[in-house]
């Protein structure tokens, strides 16, 4: 029926119009007192509308929020994650990343680490493509969302050394995140050690199968191929018959030649 649902919507905003001052009456005095207090209006099990007097007033961010990305090194050895392969960058939609690789100064190779790395943050959406398919986890989201500059030039292209944070920083903001990511590093080195150790095991067990087939297997003679060489008799027939050949072909044009004269 035409104008239900109107009607509908109108009333869930006149129930939580009537819900605001209801809990502001109901947390009077104790809204601005208690630290607890805040994220209960503003949780999924507040009712009514509340401001929050930012920034005197801020809300706990969600682990999972995602912001401008910054990049990983290790806290003992300071070591960057980041080899400067570049999926990263093939992978951004806008294209705001960009990537020059290192060079060792004694060979002239390139080295698995970044000599330059930049981030244009204007143009970043925000995605994640970028942390999520890094195969290094050398690349997250950040929770810092306040970039408000005077500067529209360069300010906000970030290069590598604003982009580095340790690895306790990220455990920090997104600690289950940080915790599965380490769980499975650490299964896939116990699985790489155990495999040495599984493979000197196996091969005096593999070595009498591999001497029983060269046993059995007569010595090739002198008149049959051996391997992928043929024998002096069978190169010298196959040299005649390349002979017999050549010569067939060359009576045949000598012929066509004759006919030719005479016609």
């Amino acid at each position: 029926m035409y104008g239900l649902g109107i009607i509908r919507g109108l009333g869930v905003t006149l129930k939580h119009f009537v819900e605001s001052y209801i809990e502001d009456i109901r947390w009077f005095g104790r809204k601005y007192t208690r630290s607890d207090i805040l994220p209960v209006r503003q949780g999924p099990k507040g009712k009514g509308i509340f401001t929050v007097q930012y920034p005197e007033e801020r809300l706990p961010i969600p682990e999972q929020f995602r912001f401008i990305p910054f990049l990983l090194y290790e806290d003992e050895t300071k070591q960057i994650r980041c080899t400067s392969c570049g999926i990263c960058a093939k992978v951004c939609p806008p294209q705001c990343i960009w990537i020059v690789r290192g060079t060792d100064p004694r060979t002239g190779r390139p080295k698995p680490e970044p000599e330059e790395f930049y981030i244009d943050v204007d143009i970043c959406m925000n995605c994640g493509f970028c942390a999520e398919f890094c195969p290094f986890d050398a690349i997250k989201m950040d929770h810092d969302f306040e970039l408000a500059t005077y500067d529209r030039t360069t300010t906000n292209i970030f290069d590598l050394q604003r982009l580095l944070k340790p690895v306790s920083y990220y455990a920090s903001i997104r600690p289950t995140d940080y915790a599965r990511e380490e769980a499975a590093r650490a299964e896939k080195e116990g699985a790489k050690a155990k495999r040495p150790a599984a493979e000197p095991a196996a091969a005096p067990a593999a070595a009498p199968a591999q001497a029983a087939p060269a046993a059995t297997t007569p010595p090739p003679s002198a008149g049959t191929p051996t391997g992928r060489g043929l024998s002096p008799e069978e190169i010298a027939r196959r040299k005649a018959e390349m002979e017999a050949r050549r010569r067939a072909r060359e009576a045949a044009r000598r012929a066509g030649e004759g006919g030719g004269e005479q016609a």
